[in-house]
């Protein structure tokens, strides 16, 4: 971690030895967002959007934030991150008083993902709003000559993912030369999605005279250098165990085979008609296949993933946002910085190889004070999967269906078959089976085709990490 340069006078973080930790932190003058030292400004626009008790992050940091401290945050995401920097530093920014030169940038907040950066620039803007306050966001998959000529008067605020940022950068469309504020959303997803170098190199760029903000759920080893490097005799808050699930969610694992796995998420899914869902898949092909076999079936689908241009992404999470699509199929993109309140259940289709990305997909669900229920489906591959999961928890994951697959095996690459090929699903036309989450025992064995009505049995679908074409949910099933 070179290129970033400290005045003396500040002492460097070196192996945690000069953070101030603040755990059980108890202080009443801190349950109100009215004693945190914010802008009148921004707490009349926080009564008028329902938020009245900090969460423990926010009453935390937001005192040392709006002193000058520089903060290294540890919290899973859902629990009012946002907030815990913006309001102190759209506090410091209304104190200038005047408007920010051409092309400049007084605070920067960088994050992963383009759904993150959107939720961020939504939530600053709400918080901020009828400020004299301008704030913009950069991401990718959108107009690059759009971007620069926005940027082209100045910001007090800009949201970007690092690889748009460097195109601007480079285009000479905005300058950092006076940024004041640093802020790193989701550090340790920036790290895992190798934006390590674009971090250095933008670091390189503003003043090393700054306030830097870190937050992140996990504290892996190149976060600690990352923090080592970024940070200037910093405030540790750490408000819950990294890895731990929310209270609100009630969990379950479904064993099945990968063939299977199509099917049973149409039949959980049907049980709860007008309730949101979200069905993380682990790629991108395999989450198109899933959502056109899902509509094909006559379910309310929409798909988001790395392919997809930031307009198809903003319209697919809009249409959901709304109800107006019952289920969103995608890949880790959304694990972190989608906050819909109303999602009420989450199926992990795939299990995640990143133990950690576990809890980040599950805290879909449970919002806003919300009940939420998640639901793995681990096919026989994917048990090595469920106990890295497991451990990283310190909790087992409740059985609510199926039996669990002998150990052993390696999974497959993605959109490759597992050898043998699937088990077609059940298409006989008997009773409704008994509800999964309700049972324990193992689910009934798939039946062969049962006579002419449905014609030859269908192909594999590989996108969908090797499952078979199932019949076609009844009508009562899909809640019709």
């Amino acid at each position: 971690m070179q290129g970033l340069h400290r005045p003396p006078a500040r002492p460097r973080f070196a192996g945690g030895q000069n953070f101030l930790r603040l755990r059980n932190l108890k202080d009443k003058r801190l349950e109100n967002f009215d004693n945190l030292g914010l802008a009148p400004m921004l707490l009349q626009n926080l009564e008028g959007l329902g938020l009245i008790k900090p969460t423990p992050i926010q009453s935390r940091a937001i005192p040392h934030i709006v002193r000058g401290r520089d903060i290294l945050g540890l919290a899973q995401t859902g629990t009012g991150k946002t907030a815990a920097f913006g309001l102190p530093m759209l506090t410091r920014i209304i104190a200038y008083g005047k408007r920010p030169a051409p092309k400049t940038v007084r605070a920067l907040v960088l994050a992963p993902t383009r759904e993150l950066a959107s939720q961020i620039h939504d939530n600053l803007a709400a918080y901020a709003k009828d400020a004299p306050v301008r704030i913009q966001r950069v991401v990718g998959g959108a107009s690059l000559n759009l971007q620069a000529e926005r940027l082209l008067k100045g910001c007090d605020v800009l949201i970007a993912t690092p690889g748009r940022l460097i195109d601007l950068i480079e285009r000479r469309a905005v300058v950092l030369s006076e940024t004041k504020y640093l802020v790193l959303d989701e550090a340790d997803q920036m790290l895992d999605i190798g934006f390590i170098h674009a971090l250095r190199r933008i670091a390189t760029l503003i003043p090393a005279k700054r306030q830097t903000l870190l937050f992140s759920a996990t504290m892996p080893k190149l976060m600690e250098e990352l923090a080592a490097s970024y940070l200037s005799d910093p405030v540790r808050i750490e408000v819950a165990p990294p890895g731990k699930a929310a209270e609100k969610i009630d969990q379950g694992v479904h064993f099945t085979t990968q063939g299977e796995k199509a099917a049973l998420l149409a039949e959980y899914v049907s049980r709860h008609p007008g309730e949101l869902a979200v069905v993380f898949n682990r790629t991108k092909h395999g989450s198109d296949k899933l959502a056109k076999l899902l509509e094909k079936w006559g379910f309310s689908v929409t798909a988001i993933h790395g392919n997809k241009s930031q307009g198809q992404r903003e319209r697919a999470l809009a249409a959901f946002r709304a109800g107006e699509v019952q289920v969103l199929v995608a890949t880790d993109v959304a694990a972190r910085g989608l906050d819909i309140p109303l999602v009420a259940h989450v199926y992990n289709y795939d299990l995640p190889n990143v133990p950690e990305n576990y809890v980040h997909r599950i805290g879909r669900t449970a919002r806003a004070g919300r009940d939420g229920r998640a639901v793995a489906f681990c096919g026989p591959l994917e048990m090595s999967d469920l106990r890295a999961i497991e451990a990283a928890m310190g909790a087992k994951i409740p059985v609510i269906g199926g039996e669990a697959h002998a150990e052993g095996g390696t999974r497959p690459a993605p959109g490759q078959q597992p050898r043998g090929g699937a088990k077609k699903p059940h298409r006989g036309r008997g009773p409704k089976p008994a509800p999964a989450e309700a049972t324990a025992t193992k689910a009934p064995a798939p039946t062969k085709h049962e006579g002419k009505r449905g014609g030859p049995r269908s192909k594999t679908q590989s996108g969908t990490g090797g499952t078979a074409m199932p019949k076609r949910p009844s009508r009562a099933q899909r809640g019709h």
